[in-house]
This record gives structure tokens, C-alpha cells and sequence, in this order.
């Protein structure tokens, strides 16, 4: 924890990124001066300099002078940008503080209610529901968000409520660097093993997280890792309530720990989901716009973070009703018609790439197709990161198996190098399902359009360039009708 930093002149490097953009934008909005830079120009960084940010595109020294002084701290994450670049050695030189984001983030939350979203998977979407639920209840939150709310078309916003809702990254154990009044931990599952090295200190940088919670810790029942978190609490004393939330046999595995809100008659409907949440207060109806019980049960959760901090559970349920999802979370990109007559092609995209979001998303997307009688699941998939292909492997082909037919891509390393003889196809040789490797970014589109039927629904899928094949899927659909 940065225990004293200046926040009045800001700079970013890698401003455009999601989390960076967020706390930019939440800056500005106080009256700070913010500076930074990108390696490419985009609509975020358009959006930071018609809100008074300077942002230079490249990464070069004189990049420090953009506000006409030297800034008074220098923000960057460490596992996306190198250690090398030249404004980072810019400011060591110049003796100028250089701190991570999560540090930053928690310099901004001082002061406020702090209500953290930690897990493996989900945190995104319960992020942004929980925002929406709040809002709707008339809290406004200010809200960092690793993702774009469809809804309010940005990630972050600097409210006049005494609340504050962010996610808590674990991927580098940055969680640790907040103090939450109010937690949820959606789900554990073993992955960044990059950084930790053993499932176990995964683990445990949850247990170190739940430590620091003062008021309610909330925890998804339907996981056991996260169930035996919250067991462990219990049986420690931790200076917090302990509640969790999840399915009927869920909470009823674990009657240790106190429900807090129980879902279930969760129904897939053409429009998303239909379920009911019992809560202490009572019961509670929503109507959600995005599928699958993943996404159920983190409305859930939404609902009883916004109840502790003071929301009516009503006016939070029918806020969750209202939300409309996150960008690349089952993101809907566009349908075609390619005959006259037949139903259309419906194609999404979305962010997942650990097998059990894949998992989660391909289930949802099944119930999908079966509420409407007809079609398949078709899945452009682009694994990401090296290590996290090869230690999960198995599971990858397990999960996308799932699917009808799939075109797997080959693997964004990001921010690791290539792995000799290492690809998509160590995936594909385990899959079950009707599969085509196609090492080709630019033959993607070309090559699902080929596969797709009348009725089907198509996924986009993975944290990489994957995203970009979606809207070209579109056009290539359009070409193929128009034929």
C-alpha cells in the first residue's frame, strides 16, 4: 500500500486500457491533471482528451512534459508494461513515484464505502450489475469497472454517493492492496499460475483478501473453493459477517454459512433469464437481459452487496433487470437472414478464456439455442497466453467440446513470448466436437461463414484480437446472403 502520494498531476502509461481509462476518467473528474500514453489512438483515449487529458500515442520520455511539468506520480502495470520503458526510466531518473493501478485505484477509493468484487471469473459482470443495481436504487456509486456497461457506455464515473464499487484483480495479487468494507468472492479457480506459481498460493491470496474485509464478506456457494473460504472465515473469526448466495442445493451443502439470498426457477426466455432471489427482506423477481445461471447467480450477489451498503432489494432487483450487459461479456454483434425465410444467425461475442468461463458461456449458449427449438453452437475460439494453454489444455477441450462445431485460433500470447512447437493444436487434438485450427486471423470470418446454418448462434471467444473476427463474421454472413 502507497501510504502518501500527490494526485494532482497523474500520468498513465497505457492510459487506454481498461482499468487505466477508468481511474483516468474518475481523475479528471475531480480536477486533476492527467497526462498519458498508448500504443495505439482509440475511441478511449479520444473519450479521456475531450474530457481534458493529454495523451500522447507511443511511448517516449518527453512523454513525462505533456502538461508542461513533470507529473506528480507515474502509474503503469507491471505485467503490461516492460520495466524498460522509456517514461518509466524517465521518471526513476527524475525521482518521480512510480506506482501500479491498483495502488492508484486505492488512493481514489479513500474516504468512500468500499465495495469489492474478487473471484476468479465473473468479476466484470457482477462489477457492472452491482453498479446498476445500485443506481437504481438512487446510491450513485463512483465505479471502476474492468469492462464497458453496455447501458452507461462507460467504465468508470465519479458519483456523488458515499459508495465506491471496483473490482479486486488477483492476477498479481493487487487485491491486496484495498480495504473493503464490503466484498464478494464470486468463485476460486487455480489460473495466473504464471505469478503464483502453485494453486495453492492462489488460494491463498483469497484467505489474505478476506482478512482485510471489515464489514460483510459475501461468497458464492456454488463454488467450492469459495464455499470453503467462507467455512474457513467462520471458523477463524474473522473480524467480518460471513454470508453466501447461491442455488437451493447449494446453500443447502453448506448450511454453515448464512444464505443471504437463495436463486432459483431460474428460466432461459428468448429475451435472457427469468429467476427468483430469496432474501432475508423477502422475495425478489428478476427479469435478466443476459443468460445462463453463471449470470444469476451473479445478480445475486449484486443485489446483496447493494443491500449492505443500504439499497432497497427491490429497487436493486429491478436495477439488475435493467442491465443490459458489459462489452465482450455475450456482447451481441449483429444477425443475418441467409435465406429468405429461415431464422436468423445470431453472433456474440465475449471475453472468455479460462475453461470454465468457456464453459459457462457454452452451456448458456446451448440453453439459448434450445429455447428457440432449433440451431447449433458455432465457436471461434482464440486461446490466451501460452502457459495458460498448456497448464489447462484438457480442460480447454473438454469445455469447448461443448459446442457443435468450432474454429480454434491460434494462441495470443500477450505479454509472453512463443513456446517452440507450442499452438492451438495441442487443443484441438483432444477435442471431441467437429473442430478446424485455423492459424489464419485474416481467413476467420471467411472460414465460420462457411460452417453456418440458418438459426445457428456464433461465439466469438477469447481475451485476444478474437473480439475483431466477430463484427467481420457479420459482413462475411451478409456477403454469403447477399450472394
Amino acid at each position: 500500500m502507497v501510504e502518501s502520494v500527490d494526485l494532482s498531476r497523474v500520468h498513465l502509461v497505457g492510459i487506454g486500457g481498461a482499468g487505466m481509462s477508468g481511474v483516468a476518467r474518475i481523475l479528471l473528474s475531480r480536477g486533476a491533471v492527467v497526462t498519458g500514453s498508448d500504443a495505439k489512438d482509440s475511441r478511449v483515449v479520444l473519450a479521456l482528451r475531450s474530457m481534458g487529458a493529454k495523451v500522447a500515442i507511443g511511448h517516449d520520455a518527453a512523454n513525462l512534459s505533456l502538461a508542461g511539468e513533470p507529473p506528480t506520480v507515474v502509474v503503469t502495470s507491471f505485467a503490461a508494461i516492460p520495466k524498460d520503458n522509456p517514461e518509466l526510466v524517465e521518471a526513476q531518473r527524475l525521482g518521480i513515484p512510480v506506482i501500479r493501478r491498483s495502488d492508484l485505484l486505492a488512493k481514489v477509493m479513500e474516504g468512500s464505502t468500499q465495495v469489492l468484487i474478487a473471484g476468479t471469473h465473473g468479476k466484470t459482470s457482477t462489477t457492472s450489475m452491482t453498479v446498476v443495481a445500485m443506481q437504481a436504487a438512487g446510491l450513485d456509486p463512483s465505479f471502476a469497472i474492468g469492462g464497458q456497461l453496455n447501458k452507461a457506455g462507460t467504465n468508470a464515473h465519479h458519483g456523488s454517493g458515499r459508495v465506491f464499487v471496483a473490482e479486486a484483480d488477483e492476477s498479481d495479487a493487487s487485491l491486496l492492496t484495498y480495504a473493503p468494507d464490503v466484498a464478494v468472492v464470486t468463485n476460486i479457480e487455480p489460473d495466473h499460475l504464471d505469478f503464483f506459481g502453485t494453486p495453492l498460493a492462489y488460494f491463498k491470496v483469497f484467505d489474505d483478501f478476506a482478512a482485510l474485509v471489515s464489514d460483510t464478506l459475501i461468497v458464492g456457494l456454488d463454488d467450492e473453493h469459495a464455499a470453503a473460504l467462507a467455512k474457513r472465515c467462520l471458523d477463524a473469526g474473522v473480524g467480518c459477517k460471513v454470508v453466501g448466495y447461491g442455488t437451493e442445493q447449494a446453500c443447502a451443502q453448506h448450511p454453515s454459512v448464512p444464505a443471504a439470498a437463495v436463486v432459483s426457477g431460474v428460466e432461459t426466455t428468448a429475451s435472457g433469464s427469468h429467476f427468483s432471489v430469496a432474501l432475508a427482506s423477502g422475495e425478489v423477481e428478476v427479469d435478466l437481459q443476459v443468460p445462463g445461471l453463471h449470470m444469476a447467480l451473479n445478480a445475486a450477489a449484486a443485489i446483496v452487496a447493494g443491500a449492505c451498503v443500504g439499497g432497497d432489494p427491490q429497487a436493486l432487483a429491478r436495477g439488475v433487470s435493467d442491465f443490459s450487459g458489459v462489452r465482450r461479456r455475450f456482447e451481441y454483434k449483429g444477425e443475418v437472414v441467409l435465406q429468405p425465410g429461415t431464422e436468423a444467425v445470431q453472433v456474440f461475442d465475449d471475453y472468455a478464456h479460462h475453461p470454465t468461463e468457456v464453459a459457462a458461456v457454452l452451456k448458456a449458449s446451448r440453453e439459448k439455442v434450445e429455447q428457440k427449438g432449433s440451431g447449433r453452437v458455432i465457436v471461434a475460439f482464440q486461446p490466451h497466453l501460452y502457459s495458460r494453454t498448456i497448464e489447462f489444455q484438457h480442460e480447454f477441450a473438454e469445455a469447448l467440446s461443448a459446442a457443435d462445431k468450432v474454429v480454434l485460433l491460434d494462441i495470443f500470447g500477450a505479454r509472453e513470448e512463443p513456446v517452440e512447437g507450442i499452438d492451438g493444436r495441442i487443443i484441438a487434438g483432444k477435442m471431441t466436437t467437429s473442430v478446424v485450427y485455423q492459424p489464419d486471423f485474416s481467413q476467420v470470418a471467411a472460414t465460420v461463414a462457411k460452417i453456418v446454418r440458418p438459426g445457428d448462434i456464433v461465439l466469438t471467444m477469447g481475451a485476444g484480437t478474437v473480439t475483431m473476427a466477430s463484427e467481420e463474421i457479420v459482413l462475411a454472413l451478409q456477403e454469403r446472403a447477399g450472394a
